[in-house]
């Protein structure tokens, strides 16, 4: 069956990390994502087989943007489109000529999704960035620290992907809606500064209300508290803690053989000594003992899993949260629908210029003059009969 967002048609001009997540999300729910990419081949390898988990679902075309032929074919492209997104720097677009103006004249009820690091201005707006850097001027850094008060970079998920791509995918989806009531497009600005800042919003409130004020390390959700924090195991592996209520701490103590009236819970003078208590106690063990030990239990202990050891993790393959495509694994789409279920998308070949263009009215003919003006590839279109 058709995902939710059948019938839906994306044009991507090719980036790399949090657009094409963005794609890639909108590709799982269903919609046509047609990736339109460099001639060159410049978008990093990304379109490497090694990389088909966030390219997965597309159709390929690959184009010269500075020819203003090439310009032509995303406006055609741009023409039928619900959507289109891209993640250059401000202004990069505007001077290809494939700006906003340029497509929603061609295309009033266009969505045009934008995906920068600090937004399309400010004072930083065009400045060079990555996630780690968005992270630290939003404030969503500093509280996530180490051993000696270090800020860790969470991957790059929290920046390029949670605040970035997915917020992207959110507001495509808002703005197709708003499409459909009105009959208007309009520009999506998304910004990684932005949603990293929007991320923040329990700690922000955390703040207002005084529940954090100790400095970072030594509050609830930064490892400070005992009972919200990861431990090593006896073999050198991690088990998480994560017993917040009152009822599922009593329970991690019992299971741990630890005195229940050794502290109250939120007493945060006795955490420092109640974590070298816990960390002792789960040194003493190793992780799968400790698993073990609190199987059914609601004490809200999990080990900490590598990734080979999450996909062979008994409730990740009930609900088939990954997938083998080829030798890679995939996340697989969510969330789940009940009428419009997704399913992982097949891996997609490096090019269908030539396919996309026909179903789009382009003869063999024109196909074959964009190739000889260095538009297409050379030999793109060889053996694909399209009418004349």
């Amino acid at each position: 069956m058709p995902g939710p967002l059948d019938g839906v048609r994306v044009v991507e001009l090719a980036a790399i990390g949090p657009a094409p997540f963005a794609g890639m999300l909108l590709s799982d729910l269903g919609a046509e994502v047609i990736n339109v990419g460099r001639l060159d081949g410049g978008a990093g390898g990304m379109t490497a087989a090694a990389h088909r988990v966030l390219l997965r679902g597309r159709r390929f075309v690959h184009l010269d943007l500075r020819h203003p032929a090439g310009v032509e074919v995303v406006e055609d492209l741009a023409r039928s489109a619900d959507v289109l997104t891209e993640g250059y720097r401000p202004g990069v677009v505007e001077r290809l000529g494939i700006g906003p103006d340029e497509l929603l004249a061609v295309n009033p009820r266009l969505v045009y999704g934008r995906m920068t690091g600090w937004g399309q201005d400010g004072p930083r707006a065009e400045q060079a960035g990555h996630d780690l850097g968005y992270l630290a001027l939003s404030g969503a850094l500093a509280p996530s620290v180490g051993d000696g008060g270090r800020p860790i970079a969470p991957l790059n998920m929290l920046g390029d992907f949670g605040g970035g791509g997915m917020l992207l995918a959110v507001g495509v989806l808002s703005a197709l809606f708003s499409t459909q009531q009105t009959g208007e497009g309009q520009v999506v600005d998304a910004s990684i500064l932005d949603g990293a800042a929007l991320l923040t919003a329990m700690h922000q409130s955390m703040l207002a209300s005084g529940m954090w004020q100790q400095p970072p390390g030594g509050n609830l959700f930064d490892g400070g508290a005992p009972f919200y924090r990861v431990y090593r195991t006896a073999d050198d592996k991690w088990l998480s803690v994560s017993a917040i209520e009152p009822k599922f701490y009593a329970t991690l103590l019992d299971g741990l053989g630890v005195d229940a009236a050794a502290a109250d819970q939120y007493d945060q003078s006795h955490w420092s000594e109640l974590r070298v208590t816990i960390a002792t106690r789960i040194a003493s063990r190793a992780r799968d003992d400790w698993v073990d030990i609190f199987a059914g239990r609601d004490a809200c202990v999990v080990p900490v899993l590598d990734p080979d050891e999450a996909a062979a993790d008994p409730h990740v393959i009930a609900r088939e949260v990954y997938a083998d495509r080829g030798g890679i694994r995939h996340p697989a789409p969510a969330p789940r629908f009940s009428e419009t279920p997704t399913e992982l998308p097949d891996a997609s070949p490096d090019d269908e210029t030539a396919d996309v263009l026909g179903e789009f009215g382009y003869t063999h003919a024109d196909i074959r003059r964009l190739a000889e003006a260095g538009v297409i590839a050379a030999d793109t279109g060889n053996d694909h009969p399209h009418r004349e």
